[in-house]
């Protein structure tokens, strides 16, 4: 399938919706973490997820993660 649109790709959006879809899974992962909360920015170039953790000592904890599809290359 040749992608015709990266800002966001279809590929982007729905990469970053399984990823917070499957943040239960995700923490059951961590070692001493729990995830508070995730936001999202769906329509960015490059759709972004901000993950809100807390640790073992109620200390607040943020991971940005920022989805990039690079272009097809034929």
């Amino acid at each position: 399938m040749i992608t015709k649109q990266y800002n966001p790709s279809q590929l982007e959006v729905e990469i970053a919706k399984a990823i917070m879809e499957m943040s239960e899974q995700l923490e059951s992962k961590l070692s001493g973490f729990k995830i508070t909360k995730v936001d999202d920015k769906m329509g960015e170039d490059n759709p972004m997820l901000k993950i809100h953790l807390r640790d073992t000592d109620d200390d607040p904890h943020e991971v940005v993660l920022k989805i990039i599809q690079k272009p097809d290359q034929f």
